[in-house]
């Protein structure tokens, strides 16, 4: 699938540089023929010193010359990119975005028609290989488009496929969802000190509680209530916790910080 390809990563941040030392650590794509752009000088020495990997400033070059593009700039910047690299793009290519609320018919006005172009929405823990992306096609791009997406961000975590429709929502959920977790394990933290736990000690203790639960789901055949209700106890201590976490309506705030943040990627989407 991969062999021979060259792939062009548009933005040397965060994502865009996990994006390439995935593909490489997973042996997908060689480090030779992976080149990434940006516009931080030292960020590209950076990248270019501790994954082996070629770098430039030209994006309208470095896309004439690869034949998988990955767009990982912010989304105020992405027209300006894409009118940047318009004149290099053809047929020929497949063009992936990670750019929230950017969808793929506003891409696809910038090139000629025909162009298969695909948009995914990755999430932080992609950082240790353990991210979540959802992927959708536009209107040109061919089921092997998407199984190639699907082995890129494999290669950092796991894929799924969705319609564009419900980009918005993955946005809120595993987009955004990082951020709530980091908030609930901050106030596990909290209360474990203000029980008398040392700080250190409470933080370990939250971190692999939040992550052995994450991965008993994953693992089990039972639902997450089936699991909840394992632990609960009649007339025991997780009843009473549950209980002030029901009257502190947790299951609504976080049900409303999903809602909100897929309003948030619908409003950026139209330009807001």
């Amino acid at each position: 699938m991969f062999k021979g390809k060259r792939v062009a990563i548009i933005g040397g941040g965060k994502m865009g540089s996990i994006i390439a030392e995935g593909l490489i650590a997973q042996k997908i794509v060689p480090a030779k023929n992976i080149i990434v752009t940006d516009i931080d000088a030292a960020r590209l020495k950076s990248l270019r010193s501790s994954l082996k990997l070629k770098v430039s400033h030209d994006n309208e070059k470095t896309v004439k010359d690869a034949d998988i593009i990955i767009l990982a700039v912010k989304p105020q910047n992405m027209a300006a990119t894409l009118q940047g690299i318009s004149p290099a793009i053809n047929k020929s290519k497949i063009v992936i975005s990670i750019a929230a609320g950017i969808t793929t018919n506003f891409i696809e006005k910038f090139f000629t028609k025909g162009v298969r172009v695909i948009r995914v929405m990755p999430n932080t823990p992609a950082l240790i290989g353990e991210g979540a992306t959802a992927v959708a096609k536009g209107s040109c791009a061919k089921k092997s488009d998407v199984k190639l997406a699907h082995a890129i961000f494999n290669a950092v975590g796991i894929s799924v496929e969705v319609e564009e429709a419900l980009i918005d929502a993955v946005t809120g959920l595993s987009g955004s969802g990082p951020a709530y977790c980091f908030l609930i394990i901050e106030a596990l933290i909290d209360a474990g000190e203000q029980m008398g736990l040392p700080r250190d000690l409470a933080a370990k203790l939250a971190m692999q509680t939040m992550l052995g639960a994450a991965r008993l789901c994953i693992h089990s055949d039972k639902q997450p209530a089936q699991l909840r209700e394992m632990v609960t106890s009649p007339g025991g201590t997780t009843v009473a916790g549950l209980k002030a976490l029901e009257e502190g309506k947790i299951r609504s705030t976080i049900i409303s910080a999903v809602k909100a943040a897929t309003k948030r990627s619908k409003e950026l989407a139209s330009g807001k």
